[in-house]
């Protein structure tokens, strides 16, 4: 099993067996190798027009249910082999998981991570950052609705084309921050050290330490959820013994460096309000810690779609995780919370910034206090988020690759690396390939084949299905030497033809094929994406 480094993407660059200098996708192709045996021939749901827009939108309420949208290969990640459990045999097997794990975990020494920052403002009652989250995504769908926005826009809260930055909606009431009501201080207002101040500061003024307060607690309760997901679950000993290395990296992945930016940037912001309770440097703070977030986050959330996968596939196939899993989440610390809400919290909280970061600077209008570099704060952030976006689209890209390169056989055609960096599928699909006889503009159809056409950005290949494979019969460089027409001059052709031109295809010669459609919207389609530059 390949080594892969803690704190890393499980995805980290290095220099691939078997691929060219210019193919290497940066991917572990080891790892890649352990799951594109379960590729399947049809390969449609991983189309490139598609992000994880649809399945992410659902998070306010499934959580990671439908985080991919589609079912990732990854079986051959697990030792056992697939069995689906029954509650009978959990409620079986849950007494002897105990009774022959507590000798051999109790003589472990259970690993605990240790914040090294605590709140000094928000103590450790603050509830957990999902309760957070969700009470804020329900504020701004009651706003929504209020200022009669539709459906479509409050879903676009979690707007994503791959991953996006949620659009500004109407902001979190800034006077009482959702859910959190822990003592001491949930307000700014609250604070002892305000208390001479209120009087001689306007209500906007108030307004704007408030919305800045709430990024100090909702970070102090974003934090509390990170150490609950790191002690709880990713330190559990029970889960190292049944999990293998790269499986428990793929659970977690670099979610302790995520915790530990977390612990620095909340520690920079309560220094900031012990030195000054008049905050107004909190967009300096956010950009001191760019580089930090772009590191952290940006592997993590695009290792966020192997999470769901993994953790169904091990429920199927692992009875001891699913009883360990069940008997962890009930730990009194999670509250309730599964292990999926925990893992999903980066995500939650990379993009709910940019709504905290704009209610503030919304809140700086009218107000005489100058917050400083706000403005490139809130862009810093939108600019990790779309990182983060290309990141996930990039790997689903490459997986499509990995996959067809299992099922592509180029049989006696020349072949050519299929996995090269930068190419990513446009379309893909059937036509029936025409031979036709006759002349003086009537012919007759005599013969007909099916031919499956892969449209990449830089190629095009042309195969035959044979069973769940792709036999290659010619490919050529897109767009280079691929051309595409209507055709309107030969009777006698039905009417979703198209000529397909191929000027210099794999053994440099040239070659014209008569394709058909199944319907003239497709044909148009084909030819809008044949046709393209």
């Amino acid at each position: 099993m390949a080594h892969v480094m803690e704190n890393e993407s499980i995805w980290a660059d290095r220099d691939d067996v078997g691929l060219t200098e210019d193919a290497r996708p940066g991917l572990d192709e080891q790892l890649l190798g352990l799951y594109v045996e379960d590729c399947e021939p049809s390969v449609e749901l991983y189309s490139a027009s598609q992000g994880l827009s649809e399945a992410l939108r659902s998070i306010g309420t499934s959580q990671l249910r439908n985080l991919m949208g589609f079912s990732l290969p990854i079986s051959s990640l697990f030792s056992s082999k697939s069995s689906n459990l029954e509650s009978s045999d959990m409620n079986c097997e849950e007494n002897e998981v105990k009774r022959a794990d507590a000798t051999e975990v109790n003589a472990q020494q259970e690993e605990t991570y240790v914040a090294k920052f605590e709140s000094k403002y928000i103590n450790s009652s603050v509830p957990l950052y999902q309760e957070y989250w969700m009470k804020s995504v329900k504020k701004d769908l009651h706003r929504a609705q209020a200022q009669h926005a539709g459906l479509s826009e409050l879903v676009s809260l979690v707007r994503l084309h791959g991953l996006k930055t949620p659009p500004p909606l109407s902001p979190t009431s800034v006077l009482s921050p959702p859910g959190l009501h822990a003592k001491p201080y949930a307000l700014w207002q609250e604070l002892p050290q305000v208390e001479c101040l209120l009087k001689s500061l306007s209500a906007q003024e108030i307004q704007l330490q408030e919305a800045t307060f709430e990024l100090i607690v909702s970070e102090a309760s974003y934090q509390k959820s990170l150490v609950v997901a790191l002690n709880v679950f990713q330190c559990s000993a029970e889960l190292k013994q049944i999990l293998s290395r790269v499986q428990h990296h793929v659970l977690f992945s670099n979610l302790k460096d995520v915790c530990r930016v977390s612990q620095r940037i909340l520690q920079d912001l309560e220094s900031h309000l012990r030195q000054d309770v008049v905050m107004s440097r909190v967009g300096d703070i956010v950009l001191n810690h760019q580089q930090d977030f772009q590191q952290v986050y940006v592997p993590y959330i695009t290792n966020m779609m192997y999470q769901e996968a993994i953790i169904t596939q091990l429920l199927q196939s692992n009875r001891k995780f699913a009883l360990i899993l069940k008997k962890l989440e009930k730990d009194p610390q999670c509250q309730r919370q599964t292990l999926k809400s925990f893992l999903i919290l980066p995500f939650q909280r990379i993009t709910r910034m940019t709504l905290l970061l704009e209610n503030i600077l919304k809140r700086t209008k009218g107000v005489y206090l100058n917050v400083s570099n706000l403005t490139e704060a809130i862009e810093a952030v939108r600019k990790i988020v779309e990182e983060c976006d290309r990141s996930v689209e990039q790997m689903k890209r490459t997986e499509l690759l990995v996959c067809l390169d299992k099922l592509v056989d180029f049989g006696n055609v020349k072949s050519i690396p299929l996995i090269k960096r930068g190419r990513h599928l446009i379309q893909e699909g059937t036509l029936k390939q025409l031979k036709i006889v006759g002349g003086d503009n009537k012919v007759s159809v005599v013969s007909h084949k099916d031919v499956y056409i892969h449209l990449f950005n830089d190629l095009l290949l042309l195969s035959v299905r044979s069973g769940p494979r792709f036999v290659v019969q010619d490919h050529a460089l897109f767009p280079d030497n691929v051309r595409v027409e209507e055709i309107k001059t030969i009777l006698g052709l039905p009417a979703e033809s198209l000529l397909l031109h191929l000027p210099k295809n794999h053994n440099r010669s040239s070659s014209v094929l008569i394709l058909a459609a199944h319907t003239r919207s497709e044909k148009e389609t084909w030819i809008k994406v044949l046709s393209s530059k």
